[in-house]
């Protein structure tokens, strides 16, 4: 097994280009005159050059205050402003023709406070994009929903074209990382939008933030076992000084590794690599 680089200074592999062209300004403004949010933005996406250069991005719903402290994100928390935008479906849809996408990923911020935990507003957006996109592909990522399964049927019956929802770490470090949430919560949601039927199901884990190669295997194999058919793999890079330390770097050998791992254990598709995240080269994941 390949060593991990010790936490403290970026090695190399995590250099990042910057790429500031027409695409990236054109996404930028979209964005701004649509009054929209992106995780890119929000969660201090490294790839956000990368990927607003190549107009894409991962909008991000609900506002932008999230009612968890997860202890590896980047997104405020807090008490949101009552209630939903009702605007933002046909605004985002909107975007989505600007910028000509044929893939949208649409995340949102946790909203315990709502009764449906914003499950409607998931399916209104995604219905919005489909009537104004009709050939655009929509993946939506979302929050555990507190473990009610009615969110779910809300949002799988509008038909989304990839389900996800990110375990992001071994259990062991949820108390930690996602304090208000249940690791094997986690695991049944994806199994339970399985069984109903999502078209695809997916999900992400970061890696650096403390686990053992043993748990992370066994945490692989756990999110399998659900069915869940694409899996991503990145690196925890820790957003500000207030939030949980980076203990290792992994370097890209391991992460060839876990995609190898992943795909012998019957993944149709493992995105592994040091800057990878959930949404990263999502075009790629539909259809492998």
């Amino acid at each position: 097994m390949t060593t991990s680089a010790p936490a403290g200074r970026k090695p190399d592999w995590l250099r990042i280009r910057l790429r500031t062209g027409p695409n990236y300004n054109k996404v930028r403004r979209s964005m701004r005159e649509l009054s929209l949010t992106t995780v890119c933005e929000e969660a201090r996406c490294p790839n956000i050059f990368e990927c607003w250069s190549d107009q894409t991005a991962t909008f991000m719903i609900l506002g932008d205050i999230c009612t968890r402290r997860c202890g590896f994100c980047a997104v405020a928390t807090g008490l949101p402003k009552a209630g939903v935008d009702p605007e933002e479906p046909s605004h985002l849809a909107e975007a989505v023709e600007r910028l000509g996408l044929k893939h949208a990923v649409i995340t949102s911020v946790d909203r315990d406070d709502l009764p449906d935990r914003g499950a409607a507003h998931f399916a209104a957006v995604i219905e919005a994009v489909r009537r104004r996109v009709p050939d655009c592909k929509v993946e939506i990522l979302t929050p555990d929903f507190k473990g009610a399964t009615d969110p779910l049927d809300v949002i799988l019956k509008a038909r989304p074209d990839i389900f996800s929802h990110n375990i992001e770490t071994v259990p062991r470090l949820y108390r930690e990382a996602r304090p208000g949430s249940s690791y094997r919560a986690s695991l049944a949601l994806l199994a339970e939008a399985v069984r109903r039927g999502a078209q695809r199901v997916k999900t992400s884990v970061m890696v650096g933030l403390g686990e053992t190669r043993a748990e992370l295997s066994q945490t692989v194999r756990d999110i399998r076992d659900t069915g869940t058919e694409v899996l991503t793999v990145g690196q925890y890079l820790q957003p500000t000084p207030e939030h949980l330390p980076v203990v290792r770097y992994v370097p890209p050998a391991e992460f060839q590794e876990l995609r190898a791992e992943g795909l012998a254990l019957g993944f149709d598709h493992v995105e592994a690599g040091p800057l990878v995240r959930s949404s990263y080269h999502a075009r790629d994941h539909y259809g492998s």
